[in-house]
């Protein structure tokens, strides 16, 4: 089930992070559609050689999702409640830290992907001036197929980027909202910062592995 997770989210995460490519009348089943055809030739084709250089495989991620990503909106919701009493200075730190901890907790999960494990369902919700929902279907190598839902909001420039994905009715944003809540009740919200930009992929998993034990 662990090793389920890893893979699964691994490309999830990669998906939700890499919102449109090109241009903003782009719908985002489209773009759901050509980022996992774009994934398959950018890290598919090298797989060895980003395998084999860690530091390579986190620059092409970046180069990939944080133009497209909403980081900044995303961690908003991450941080919840507590975002009202953070400083724009905190709120700007967290979200680096935290994508960054994203990015290298499951980029070599990415090296899995191949063609054809993404299937975007037809679009057949209201498509409004804002916000949207992207459904996929995930395949497993089994055969299986894992219910994948992708949130979209509209930016300030009117391109779509992704900001929440709900795996089999398990919202990232939620899950990861209650992982933070409790670690800046425990500590500060300053302390969970730091250890997330020194320990980066450690701290995220730690903050994984102890909501497991008191689950």
């Amino acid at each position: 089930m662990q090793r389920f997770t890893f893979s699964i989210f691994a490309l999830l995460a990669a998906l939700m992070f890499a919102a449109p490519l090109s241009a903003a009348e782009q719908k985002p089943e489209q773009v759901v559609q050509k980022i996992a055809d774009e994934l398959a030739s950018s890290i598919g084709d090298r797989r060895e050689e980003l395998k084999n250089d860690h530091d390579k495989l986190i620059r092409e991620i970046d180069a990939i999702l944080l133009p497209h990503f909403d980081i900044d909106y995303a961690s908003l919701l991450v941080l919840g409640r507590n975002a009202r009493a953070a400083s724009p200075a905190q709120r700007s730190r967290f979200a680096k830290a935290f994508y960054n901890s994203i990015a290298h907790r499951y980029a070599e999960g990415l090296l899995n992907y191949t063609r054809g494990n993404v299937r975007v369902l037809p679009f057949n919700g209201e498509l409004n001036d804002k916000r949207t929902i992207v459904r996929t279907q995930v395949i497993l190598d089994d055969g299986k197929t894992v219910a994948v839902d992708y949130a979209f909001r509209k930016s300030s420039g009117g391109d779509w980027k992704a900001y929440d994905v709900i795996i089999e009715g398990i919202s990232y944003i939620t899950n990861y909202r209650n992982q933070v809540s409790a670690e800046i009740q425990a500590t500060s919200l300053d302390e969970l910062i730091v250890r997330l930009e020194t320990q980066g992929e450690k701290a995220l998993e730690a903050m994984e592995q102890k909501q497991k034990g008191s689950s």
